[in-house]
């Protein structure tokens, strides 16, 4: 598998890839059950909890500031891909228009399919992360979590949930299902956090 589809990270990019990673030639497509084929038109994006609940169709998230990105990409089966081209909104835009209670310390991230993560809302609000509609300038395939993930740089790919559909504000923490399933509760790559106790 080496060499056709992966290859050692280089010198000159050595010091972006965390330990353990390969490149990928390509961007592969990791899901865990059926994906979700939701359009444009049906989808909706709700937050609630310790927030003041709100509701968005497409034609309103869309009028939210956007922004082209370049975030290198890590998942947590030991592949890296670099300079992923993006469009979206980031999620400080969004923090903008909505009002979270100070209490609120974790944001479980709920997804069309039943799939969830958590993340502590300190890793959730920086600059760097946003919700993605497009991917290299296409519009984002249902296979890389179209029409809209949430992409979380600096984490482990599993807490960029694809097919998102909203945003659960906690005063606590609580394991989403892949945390609740032996992974490691924040995902930092740089640690190699991958798994629980490690």
């Amino acid at each position: 598998m080496l060499g056709k589809f992966f290859q050692k990270p280089t010198s000159e990019n050595g010091d972006r890839v965390p330990p353990g990673q390969h490149l990928a030639q390509g961007f592969p497509v990791l899901t865990y059950g059926a994906t979700p084929q939701v359009s444009r038109e049906e989808w909706e994006f709700s937050v609630w909890g310790l927030v003041q609940p709100q509701k968005w169709n497409w034609s309103d998230f869309m009028k939210l500031p956007q922004n082209e990105f370049t975030a290198d990409f890590h998942c947590v089966t030991r592949w890296s891909k670099l300079d992923v081209k993006w469009t979206g909104v980031k999620v400080t835009e969004l923090i903008k228009v909505i009002q979270i209670d100070s209490k609120a310390t974790h944001v479980m991230e709920h997804c069309y399919g039943g799939y969830t993560t958590n993340i502590a809302i300190e890793d959730f609000v920086r600059e760097e992360n946003f919700f993605a509609f497009k991917l290299f300038n296409e519009p984002l395939s249902a296979e890389h979590g179209g029409p809209m993930r949430l992409v979380v740089p600096h984490l482990y790919a599993w807490k960029s949930a694809k097919w998102i559909n909203g945003l659960e504000f906690l005063d606590h923490e609580e394991l989403g299902f892949w945390e609740r399933n032996g992974y490691h509760r924040r995902g930092e790559p740089w640690a190699e956090e991958r798994y629980s106790g490690f």
